[in-house]
């Protein structure tokens, strides 16, 4: 995991900024705000200096992450055993859901190493489901961002979402056994 700071501390802040730039800029909880004429408000995930960061930072929690030098996204998304990985390419920004018109999603496997921390984060939290994202380095490396135990997951193409329906549909009917 890259370097993290949640704070609502600006001093802090800065300092970790200057300590692991680039830093990235992550809203904690994702809204569905928009103004008046309907256009989205959505805070997206965006680089951040020491010299941006300031007081209104101390109205509530923000999250702060060294930016990964990546090639591609990837979206684990765990049901109980059942782990689907996508490989995400084709976004020119840092926030890849700003670009859904310009991806291209792969199934990809999942490393041991990847498996044995999803199974214990799952675990050590309690949960059954939680969408994980990654970021992909040049050198095949898996760098875990966050774990999204809301994440969302339709909008794959339907031979990605299939097989996830049905291990939520499965997981809901039989609970642990399936």
């Amino acid at each position: 995991m890259p370097p993290t700071l949640i704070t609502n501390d600006p001093d802090r802040a800065r300092t970790f900024a200057a300590e692991h730039g680039p830093v990235l800029y992550k809203p904690l909880r994702e809204t569905e705000y928009t103004d008046d004429t309907g256009r989205a408000l959505t805070v997206w995930i965006e680089d951040v200096t020491p010299g941006q960061i300031d007081n209104h930072l101390c109205h509530t929690a923000h999250l702060f992450q060294q930016r990964v030098r990546k090639s591609a996204d990837v979206r684990l998304t765990a049901v109980g055993d059942h782990l689907t990985a996508v490989r995400i390419d084709g976004s020119p920004g840092v926030d890849w859901r700003r670009h859904y018109d310009r991806l291209t999603y792969t199934p990809v496997p999942v490393p041991p190493v990847v498996v044995k921390g999803v199974r214990a984060y799952l675990d050590a939290f309690g949960l059954t489901f939680g969408a994980f994202d990654f970021g992909l380095d040049r050198e095949g490396v898996w760098h875990w961002y966050e774990c999204n135990p809301n994440g969302q997951w339709a909008w794959f193409p339907d031979h990605i979402t299939a097989p996830l329906t049905h291990a939520i549909a499965d997981r809901l009917q039989h609970g642990a056994l399936a």
